[in-house]
């Protein structure tokens, strides 16, 4: 995101200027080879979104493992909170 904000200061780009672009994420990989802000800023906020997506798959995956049944059933309501959430949001759009 650091990066993205760097490049829209250098390319003289204010937040406010012009709505920002919808996300596409098969647009970010093209948009970062352009060097082009909103690709890093995209990027940026997918990885903060996924990451606690990713920490409570990797615990979810150990208490299988270890056997926890109870943490084991509140990682799976906690990624299916999360499913609904994104679910809710895409129709919304």
């Amino acid at each position: 995101m650091a990066i993205g904000v760097l490049l829209m200061v250098s390319h003289g780009i204010s937040p406010t200027d012009k709505p920002f672009p919808p996300l596409d994420l098969r647009q970010i990989p093209s948009d970062i080879r352009a060097l082009d802000p909103a690709g890093f800023l995209w990027l940026g906020l997918v990885i903060v979104i996924l990451t606690p997506v990713l920490r409570v798959t990797a615990s979810l995956v150990g208490y299988v493992r270890a056997g926890e049944r109870r943490m084991t059933l509140i990682s799976v309501a906690i990624l299916g909170v999360i499913a609904l959430s994104v679910l809710i949001s895409a129709l919304a759009q």
